[in-house]
Formats: structure tokens, sequence, C-alpha cells
């Protein structure tokens, strides 16, 4: 069985959350915090080996005495953070077991993940070398500079990206020694740079990233649509396939 690394990056500013207080991954989702309901969808899989999160240091007292219980009972490795998110996930890389074989970045604010997701993304994975979730994009895109529009942009192929993206553990580390300060926004990106082809599967609209107020209103609408597995005794012949 392939083995498996998650990193989750929490250190960032979350300056457009607007809330001074509580950055976004921290803050509880219908009574679990974010992070944790992120964190939930990897550390019971009999596939990952290690989980890490990244925290600024500025938060590291702060959630190692709040989280401390779900710390110990996930055994989640705490790493600090960097001022980028490449920097972040660099010091994680740093970090992983020698013996995984794929690692798994997945944003801390993504709380909404159904095991089916995280299975299409990691096998595509393991056959391709590099894959990401995405949905493609339906609205229709319009290039916009100081409040005005200056380009329709055709949407044919054009997705939106989504996390866990998920590397080959030695191509991922060649993209982070090859990126020469670039400023990627996600990992993809970089494994581009190297000439490598990412795999995209499809994922949910469901895998919303919290950055607003509005997203964690939409978050907490949505938390209890995200499909479930369910046992074999619950399976009758008019349960809804969405949730099979």
């Amino acid at each position: 069985m392939p083995r498996f690394a998650v990193i989750l990056p929490a250190a960032g500013r979350s300056s457009r959350f607007g809330d001074s207080r509580r950055k976004k991954p921290f803050v509880t989702l219908k009574g679990r915090p974010v992070w944790v309901r992120a964190a939930e969808a990897f550390v019971n899989r009999e596939d990952v080996a290690q989980t890490l999160i990244c925290i600024s240091e500025d938060d590291r007292d702060f959630f190692k005495q709040t989280f401390q219980a779900n710390l110990a009972f996930m055994n989640i490795e705490i790493v600090p953070g960097g001022a980028e998110r490449a920097d972040t996930v660099q010091n994680a890389l740093a970090r992983i077991k020698a013996d995984v074989d794929y690692v798994a970045v997945h944003d801390a604010a993504r709380p909404l993940l159904a095991k089916k997701w995280v299975d299409d993304v990691f096998n595509a994975a393991v056959e391709h070398g590099a894959a990401i979730p995405g949905i493609p994009i339906s609205s229709t895109v319009k290039r916009v500079e100081q409040k005005a529009i200056t380009e329709t942009v055709p949407r044919d192929g054009l997705w939106c990206a989504q996390t866990p993206q998920v590397f080959d553990r030695k191509l991922l580390l060649e993209a982070y020694a090859k990126r020469d300060g670039f400023v990627a926004t996600d990992e993809a990106q970089l494994v581009e740079r190297i000439g490598q082809k990412v795999h995209v599967v499809e994922g949910s609209p469901l895998n919303i990233k919290i950055t607003t107020q509005e997203d964690l209103k939409m978050v907490e609408a949505l938390v209890d649509c995200v499909p479930k597995e369910q046992s074999l005794k619950n399976l009758h012949p008019f349960a809804d396939e969405r949730f099979l």
C-alpha cells in the first residue's frame, strides 16, 4: 500500500476573513474547529502515515493550548510556518518521513471533504505521479481593471483548482528545490514549472475554501450535505445514490 503524508497549511494571515480575533482555520464550525474537520478526512486513513499542520509562530502557543486534546488524539505534528505559503510547505516537506511515497497538501480552511473525493485524487496521484481535484468554471469570466471589464475570457478548458493536491514525494521535493523564489499560488504550479503534467480529477463545489465571513456562512449551511459513507446495515434499495 502506498504511504501518504498530509500537510495542512494554516500559517496565513487570514487578512480577508474580517475577524481580528480568530484566523479562519481556528474558528468553530458546528461544534468543531475548521482545521479539525479538514484533518479528519486524513488522520483515520490506513494509507496516511503522517499528518502535519503548519502554524505561524505568533499562533503557536495559542494553538497548542487551545487544541491540545485534538492534537494528542489525532497524532498531528506542528510545523512552523513561513513568510509565504510555499515557504510554509517547504518547512513541512523537510519533516516528511523517509518511507512516505506521496505527499498531499490540503488547505486547513477547506473543511468539507468526502472520503470518495480523497480516494479519487490519491488514486490518480499513484497512477500519474501528480493529481489535484478541480471543478470546471461554469460562470462567464471577465477580466477587470479599475472596476471595468477589459475582456471576456473564454471559459473552455478553465477549471478552478482545489485541494488536496497530491504528488510523488520526490517530484514535489524537486519542484520546491527548483522554485528559486518563484511565488506560486499552489503546489501544482510549481510541479508544472518543472515539466510534469498534473492530472485533474473532478472535485465537488462543496469543497469550499473559507476566505471570507460569507464563505463561512456558506460552509455552515452546507456542512451536512457532504456525502457520508454508510454501513451496509443502513443501505436499502431506495437510498440516495449520492451517499453510497
